[in-house]
């Protein structure tokens, strides 16, 4: 699969195309629910780099290379009816690091985002309840700069670059059950494949619905793993999530 673009809107455009090929029906008999949900993901980050041509008298495997965020940025949306919905989410995650090892010193800078779009199909028993298939897109920019310094001073540094964006083809299913009146469990998993090695993620949230919205709390995982040149990269994503959902 070729890359779409170096932006995300290529990808916005390519689900726009599919989501306008849902039966008109559906979007002129159902009154659908939106959902806006900034959100917190205390993420556990891990980062390795292999490359091909190492420097000098050093491994060719570096493990978490990067991993002290610097900023960060993430906010989910979505709309829903009784059938089909849609939904996209937007991380921006910052990282800059220095660290030692055995023969060498790096100093490591990440600016990495991740953008998924995606249309909802709900076969069961209605909107945020029971199965949820979707498929769509995900896109990935990476820009990682890394400067390695070898402790002995008859080596001279050297710098690696990854500065590159990926588009995949993503297919996964989520299911949700309503446990009273208020809250909610759904479960989430998908993969997607493309332009890069292959991503992963899954989660379990919890909801409690108030009046103007639900507050969101829960677990996430997810994998990246990315390659150019001789270089690739693996980031991995881990830990607890809370953010708050406006319904409207």
């Amino acid at each position: 699969m070729s890359r779409l673009s170096k932006h995300p809107a290529a990808a916005v455009a390519a689900l726009c195309i599919l989501c306008a090929s849902f039966p008109s029906r559906a979007a002129q008999d159902e009154e659908w629910e939106w959902m806006v949900a900034p959100y917190l993901w205390a993420a556990s980050i891990g980062t390795d780099l292999r490359t091909g041509q190492p420097p000098a008298e050093t491994d060719t495997s570096f493990s978490d290379i990067v991993d002290k965020i610097d900023g960060a940025f993430q906010v989910h949306a979505e709309g829903q009816g009784e059938r089909f919905g849609i939904f996209a989410d937007y991380i921006f995650l910052g990282l800059e690091d220095d660290k030692d090892f055995t023969r060498i010193r790096t100093q490591s800078d990440l600016d990495s985002q991740l953008f998924e779009l995606a249309a909802v199909w709900s076969p069961g028993e209605g909107r945020y309840r029971g199965l949820d298939v979707f498929g769509g897109l995900r896109y990935v920019d990476v820009d990682l700069k890394v400067r390695f310094d070898p402790v002995n001073p008859v080596f001279v540094p050297s710098e690696r670059n990854i500065d590159k964006s990926y588009s995949d083809f993503m297919l996964g299913a989520r299911y949700t059950w309503a446990l009273s009146d208020r809250w909610g469990l759904t479960l989430r998993g998908d993969g997607s494949f493309g332009d890069t090695e292959g991503t992963w993620n899954a989660s379990a949230f919890a909801q409690y619905r108030v009046k103007h919205g639900a507050w969101l709390f829960g677990y996430r995982y997810l994998s990246v793993e990315v390659e150019t040149g001789n270089s690739s990269t693996d980031i991995t994503l881990n830990g607890p999530v809370v953010g708050f959902g406006f319904v409207f």
